[in-house]
């Protein structure tokens, strides 16, 4: 282990860690300064020609733009085209309608459309919108923001349609679908515990709080329906419609028991409550989903299930290298197989059914884009960073020193490097660009899966989500509690503490099993 090379080589990630968690500066801002102190070292300290760190650089800011970028910005575009046609007002009525238990409540509206908004846009609208929904039903507004943030963990891994894991796959070279599935065993038991804890946080009496009618039932249904339909569909289809179906399923069976549990109370409601239920009529309901239910056919039919169309949009790309140094990997751009392309498309079509313009549609990209620029530049920073990193030997270098350090224990601390890149970034996705690669070459130094390790990064920072300052500030801009992002950070601390536990043991015990196997 060269020791001066490895707290050269840390330099970049402690500026993150002390300028975003500490000093509290700009995420963009932080970003920037983190890739240049990343060109700097690289030349001064690992003897990397100036040519090939600005080529590094570049190819990473290329890898940025396409396709994390345009997925994200499209993604954003699609909520923000409900938003603006008023079909996602009426998914929210649709899902408020259904009954008063809180514990419910929380279930379908933190767990199954935080993880549905989550799965089709990110970028913290699995937080900002259920938690202003349960505050506006009476809710605390700081629980709600606490609850939002446990929540909105194990589902983040297939996130914008499975950009976080299908960006894994390409910085680390990985199969996509075997990553996924792996990605998907981890997070099973967190996936299951997940809705439990957050009955407990809404009733605060312990195991108390799954007295009365189906709330057991519902919460362990609530688990089920999602981690179930996940496996299955990263095993058979790949990570891009995962957390979109867990999700619909999920919410699908708790609507479905709860009005079951439910059929006593309606009938004695009053025929005001009755007329405000039976005010969305059926075409209505349909037309609010229609975006969505076109990204899900959309993905459906262009994925390896339809080989001939999947073929022929997959054969649309471009295809170069723009940095030619030790180890280069070729940019990709695939121009009509990209989810961004898919979801765009399914916003305008679904944006002209539901009645909007073209010109409307455009003001709304316009403003999407807009609202994005410091998140562009932060990830396009971060991208390049990470392929400054690992182009000129800094991340080997890390990983060296990590694994002789810890040696046979290295998988324990795993999922800690995935939330401490979240924490860093606050993004899954930038997590897995920044540490992806870390995983990989500690694995290769240990004779463990890969596959195994880079799926512990992922799932590591689905813990890390709840403590990103990033997301706290979503939660307080989303709940009126601007000023409170220390106690948001408190509450939520124990949380991410037990997740964290949970899966180290995970990520190390069947890791162990497996490799017998």
């Amino acid at each position: 282990m060269d020791l001066v090379k490895t707290v050269l080589a840390i330099i970049p990630i402690v500026w993150l860690i002390l300028s975003l968690g500490v000093f509290h500066i700009r995420g963009d801002l932080a970003c920037l300064i983190g890739f240049a102190l990343s060109l700097i070292l690289s030349i001064v300290g690992f003897h990397f020609s100036f040519s090939n760190s600005i080529t590094a650089g570049i190819d990473g800011i290329i890898m940025a733009l396409w396709p994390i970028i345009y997925v994200i910005i499209s993604a954003l575009f699609i909520y923000n085209i409900s938003r603006k046609s008023g079909g996602m007002d009426t998914i929210m009525s649709m899902l408020t309608s259904i009954t008063k238990d809180m514990r419910f409540l929380v279930l379908i509206l933190a767990w199954g459309l935080g993880g549905f908004l989550e799965a089709i846009a990110g970028f913290g609208t699995a937080v900002a919108i259920p938690a202003s929904i349960l505050i506006m039903l009476g809710m605390n507004p700081i629980k709600a923001a606490v609850v939002c943030l446990v929540a909105n963990t194990a589902p983040t891994a297939f996130g914008a349609v499975g950009l976080p894991v299908t960006t894994l796959a390409k910085v680390t070279g990985l199969g996509v679908t075997q990553l996924g599935y792996l990605i998907a065993i981890q997070l099973f038991v967190l996936m299951m515990l997940v809705p439990f804890v957050l009955v407990m946080m809404t009733e605060g009496k312990g195991l108390k709080s799954f007295k009365g009618k189906g709330v057991l039932v519902c919460t362990l249904v609530a688990g089920l329906t999602f981690a179930v339909p996940e496996i299955f569909i990263t095993k058979y289809l790949g990570p891009e419609l995962p957390s979109i179906v867990g999700s619909l399923v999920c919410l699908l069976f708790l609507v479905i028991i709860i009005r079951g549990y439910s059929k006593k109370d309606e009938a004695g409601s009053s025929s005001n409550e009755k007329e405000e239920k039976a005010q969305i009529s059926t075409a209505e309901k349909i037309k609010a989903w229609v975006p969505f239910i076109l990204v899900f056919c959309f993905i459906i039919f262009t994925s390896s299930m339809f080989p001939a169309i999947h073929n022929a949009l997959a054969s649309v790309k471009t295809s170069f290298h723009f940095y030619n140094g030790a180890n280069a990997k070729p940019v990709d751009i695939d121009w009509l197989s990209s989810p961004g392309t898919l979801i765009l498309l399914s916003s305008i079509i679904g944006g002209a059914i539901q009645g909007l313009s073209f010109k409307e549609m455009f003001s709304v990209l316009t403003s999407t884009i807009k609202q994005l620029v410091k998140t562009i530049i932060t990830v396009c920073s971060i991208v390049a960073l990470s392929k400054v990193m690992g182009y000129s030997g800094m991340i080997d270098v890390i990983a060296v020193s990590l694994v002789t350090l810890t040696g046979a224990f290295y998988p324990v601390i795993s999922p800690i490097i995935g939330v401490l890149g979240i924490f860093i970034t606050g993004s899954d996705t930038s997590a897995n660009v920044l540490f992806g690669e870390l995983q990989v070459q500690a694995a290769h130094a240990l004779k463990v899966s890969p596959y195994w390790l880079a799926a512990a990064n992922m799932v590591g920072a689905t813990a890390g989500k709840m403590l990103s300052p990033q997301n706290i500030a979503i939660a307080t801009g989303a709940t009126g509690l601007e000023g409170k992002e220390g106690v948001i950070l408190k509450k939520a601390l124990p949380h991410c503490a037990w997740y964290t536990a949970v899966l180290c043991i995970i990520v190390f015990v069947a890791g162990k099993m497996l490799s017998y196997l």
